[in-house]
């Protein structure tokens, strides 16, 4: 990624602290309209450009300034401001090179979590497929630094549209058995209708049966439309698929949205579920939970178990389905029987 980048800033003084480190750098800028600021920057002064905005201007100066890059030479046009963007964003994409690249070149993967009955953990239900991101050295690249990535660089649609599509066709050609459970990212979702069309389309391609495929909803901090997301569900609803709400009871905002949304199954937080059978506060919140989903018909399932005392307390209180790395860890292929 290189090209012309032209700079648009809050205060004066910020264009003063942008054209020093410009200077440091050794690369020339010239005023443009409005007091912004054109530079012109290689790929291989990428990274360099890049750190040195980063160390040189504040997080809220960064996340102010608006920034367009074009290509060498061609001056922007007025259809050019819908690329208008804050530069913080920018810097971050300049430097997520690598994750447009992995996306690309379709470096993308799932690993399976095996998902079983709290009352016989011998007995699987499912598999949770987890994103992983494959480097050009074929290391793995873990999910958070993908997500982190592209949540900054603005390629959350792209990134959650390929975990899907990865978590189909992976488990389509490992034959999975029992029920497949796909996270997905409401804020990465626009229209339902139009985003989701594809992935629907993928599930019936790959043969496997939409009564065993559980869409499972991540990243409810971030959703800050009810309604948004309640017509994403009826969406998923409508094509015959289940829904399960994640990390219930780790804020207030994934206890409101029960009601709201009414899930099929409702994933206890692994931070609640760690050391409920020696903590009396986890007990007592975790404990009411289980009740409520037992009252209103909807699966518990417990994540996180990594003690034998954690999966006896959780079944005895109501958790219908456990998942953690007691019962097994991610891995390539899914559990088999």
């Amino acid at each position: 990624m290189s090209g012309d980048m032209y700079c648009w800033f809050p205060a004066p003084h910020v264009a003063g602290k942008a054209r020093a480190i410009l200077r440091e750098l050794g690369i020339d800028s010239a005023p443009t309209v409005a007091d912004g600021l054109k530079f012109r920057f290689c790929e291989s002064e990428r990274e360099a450009v890049a750190g040195a905005i980063e160390a040189g201007l504040s997080t809220i100066e960064r996340e102010d300034t608006r920034a367009l890059l074009c290509a060498p030479d061609v001056a922007p046009t007025p259809h050019d401001l819908a690329r208008v963007e804050p530069l913080s964003r920018l810097v971050v994409r300049v430097r997520s090179g690598w994750l447009l690249a992995m996306m690309h070149e379709r470096r993308i993967t799932s690993y399976f979590q095996p998902i079983v009955h709290a009352a016989a953990p011998a007995e699987l239900y499912g598999h949770e497929a987890l994103l992983r991101g494959v480097a050009a050295d074929g290391t793995l690249v873990p999910p958070s630094h993908l997500f982190d990535t592209a949540r900054g660089a603005g390629l959350m649609f792209q990134l959650d549209l390929a975990a899907r599509r990865s978590a189909i066709a992976n488990a389509a050609s490992h034959g999975l058995q029992g029920k497949l459970f796909v996270n997905f990212a409401p804020t990465a979702i626009y229209d339902p209708a139009s985003c989701l069309r594809s992935t629907v389309a993928a599930i019936d391609k790959a043969g496997i049966a939409r009564s065993d495929v559980v869409f499972e909803i991540v990243e409810t901090e971030r959703a800050h439309d009810p309604a948004h997301l309640r017509r994403i569900l009826d969406y998923y609803r409508g094509a015959g698929f289940r829904i399960a709400l994640d990390d219930v009871g780790s804020g207030y905002s994934s206890l409101n949205l029960i009601h709201l949304l009414r899930p099929d199954v409702l994933k206890l937080d692994m931070e609640l579920v760690r050391g409920v059978d020696e903590d009396p506060y986890k007990a007592r919140i975790a404990a009411n939970l289980l009740d409520v989903a037992t009252s209103l018909g909807i699966d518990a399932l417990a994540e996180g178990i990594e003690t034998q005392g954690e999966l006896d307390w959780v079944r005895d209180h109501g958790a219908k389905f456990v998942q953690g790395y007691l019962i097994a860890k991610p891995a390539a292929a899914p559990r088999r029987g």
